[in-house]
């Protein structure tokens, strides 16, 4: 495995051996594996639990066999529950009940976690390796990513007669797209003349070179550049360095980010790259869970300018914040952006997910991309197999074919497939019977995400083997 992830590294696609397609090649890869340890950290769903109709005070634990274990492919939409967050929510809870309200100023002995007043900073600190941070200051955890999205506008967007138009992709994960047409229309501008939509190849492919003409074309009137790291239908990772570059080159006063599928997937630079703004969720490939506190970058150049902000209590900086004073003194950084009180409930299972990540060790999201490379290279490998067998083949018509690119410098660990039309509710049947949990978007796209925090090479073969017999029964 080693000779693969260093394929990668000197810039090469991984290149698989002609028997790929034994699973004793796959459980191969598996021992070589240096962090399959990570998935003894992880509940992954069992194949019984998944069929669960009413709770019973029993979750997927040390007991379960491998072979009784669903294959989790969908951290792209929600991530697999870390142990850690359990003992996390135990300990806030304990936390709450012994000594109340003091739980703000203070931490019991043995907790894993800080105050609840400076668990949002310090879940920052933590983070400063996930995206590319300066400094921690440059991060908060609060809200949710589309709160975010709109705190970021109310300061970013600032739309002139002669500079009014946000550039992005065509097709926004539609939180996004309501989001920058609200803020337009509050503007009192239209969408239809604001809006500017980066087309796509007829395969669905962002080339860079249309992103930056677009970028071009548009620069004298455009306010905002908002784009995704990768784009969530698709799986396209988009150079983020470049684009941003460019785009700040031709005047254009800001360049924002919706990392929600970058963030815990792929490397990041956030500050380096110049990034004025970035927001990201935390329940995908980070796994803190279902609508968990989402993170918010704001670059260290902006942290002295006088930038209009919604103002609210825990903005204000912790020297002065039970002063109660009229006047608005914000905090360092991102965190004058603040504005209720966060759950600290939702930031005890931020906090736990990013204490896995660090567990890795130094450069974990560098080793993380190493093993993701090859887990994806792998899942593409044998999807390739199967097209070229014509599985599930209608006259001239493939079953399927693969709409992320093939670059791995181009995508992160999810590979989109397209399905022949009409098949994708056979196929889904198909997988959920099998114990695959996977994301379809209708009409006819399959997500597959194989994590590589909790995912193996073995349960890549065992999908695609599936995946070839629901093919062939739809």
């Amino acid at each position: 495995m080693d000779s693969l992830t260093a394929a990668f590294r000197n810039g090469q696609k991984p290149s698989f051996p002609a028997e790929a397609g034994t699973l004793e090649y796959a459980q191969s890869l598996d021992q070589q594996d240096k962090l399959g340890h990570l998935r003894k950290e992880f509940n992954i769903p069992t194949r019984t639990s998944l069929k669960k109709k009413a709770l019973n005070g029993v979750s997927p634990g040390e007991n379960d066999s491998e072979d009784e274990k669903s294959i989790y492919f969908v951290g792209n939409s929600l991530g697999a529950q870390p142990k850690a967050v359990r003992r996390a929510l135990e300990s806030q809870l304990e936390t709450w009940a012994s000594i109340g309200v003091n739980g703000h100023f203070s931490t019991l002995e043995n907790s894993p976690l800080s105050s609840w007043q400076d668990l949002a900073e310090s879940c920052a600190r933590k983070s400063v390796d996930l995206v590319g941070a300066a400094v921690p200051e440059e991060i908060i955890y609060m809200n949710t990513l589309t709160a975010n999205l709109h705190l970021m506008m109310a300061s970013f967007y600032k739309p002139t007669a002669e500079r009014h138009k946000v550039i992005i992709e065509w097709k926004p994960f539609p939180s996004d797209w309501y989001a920058i047409q609200s803020q337009i229309r509050h503007h009192n501008l239209s969408p239809s003349t604001s809006l500017i939509e980066i087309q796509p190849t007829p395969d669905l492919y962002l080339t860079t070179e249309s992103i930056l003409a677009t970028i071009t074309e548009h620069a004298p009137s455009t306010a905002l550049v908002l784009l995704p790291g990768i784009q969530y239908y698709t799986g396209q990772l988009l150079d983020i360095k470049t684009i941003t570059a460019h785009a700040h080159s031709l005047g254009i006063p800001c360049v924002g980010w919706d990392l929600a599928h970058a963030a815990g997937n792929v490397p990041l630079c956030l500050h380096d790259w110049n990034v004025d703004f970035a927001v990201w969720c935390t329940y995908k490939y980070i796994n803190a869970g279902p609508g968990s506190t989402a993170g918010l970058f704001l670059h260290q150049k902006h942290h002295s300018r006088n930038l209009d902000r919604l103002e609210g209590w825990y903005g204000a900086d912790k020297s002065v914040r039970f002063l109660m004073e009229k006047e608005f003194q914000p905090g360092k950084g991102a965190s004058g952006w603040q504005l209720s009180n966060p759950s600290a409930i939702d930031l005890a299972s931020v906090s736990a997910a990013l204490g896995l990540f660090e567990s890795v060790g130094e450069r974990y999201m560098e080793r993380l991309r190493g093993k993701a490379v090859v887990l994806t290279g792998y899942l593409e490998c044998l999807l390739e197999g199967l097209i070229r067998g014509g599985v599930g083949r209608k006259g001239e018509e493939q079953a399927f074919r693969i709409i992320t690119p093939g670059n791995p410098l181009e995508r992160g660990t999810q590979l989109s497939l397209m399905l022949r039309e009409g098949i994708l509710e056979g196929v889904s049947k198909v997988l959920a019977e099998e114990g695959v949990v996977c994301d379809a978007r209708k009409p006819d796209v399959i997500r597959v995400a194989p994590v590589p925090m909790y995912c193996r090479f073995e349960d890549v073969w065992k999908f695609v083997e599936i995946f070839k017999g629901a093919l062939a029964r739809a």
